[in-house]
């Protein structure tokens, strides 16, 4: 998808409706801008909590660990 864009004198960018719906875009959602060779990559920001969301499910907990080791030297 290709859309034509124009920056503001204070630098602003607007991003057309399309392509803010297709990357599910909000105010104040923050994007990563990356550089590559002559040209830049707007990249929406990651959701790190929706991300790691249940990634520890069904692993021993750290703390009952840690209470267990205890308990065996004393």
């Amino acid at each position: 998808m290709k859309s034509l864009a124009r920056i503001s004198s204070k630098g602003q960018l607007v991003i057309p409706k399309a392509i803010r719906e297709k990357l599910k875009l909000t105010p104040k959602k923050p994007v990563i801008l990356e550089l590559v060779d002559d040209y830049a990559v707007v990249k929406p920001m990651p959701n790190f909590r929706k991300t790691l969301r249940g990634s520890l499910k069904g692993k021993p907990s750290m703390s009952q660990a840690l209470i267990q080791e205890h308990q065996s030297i004393v």
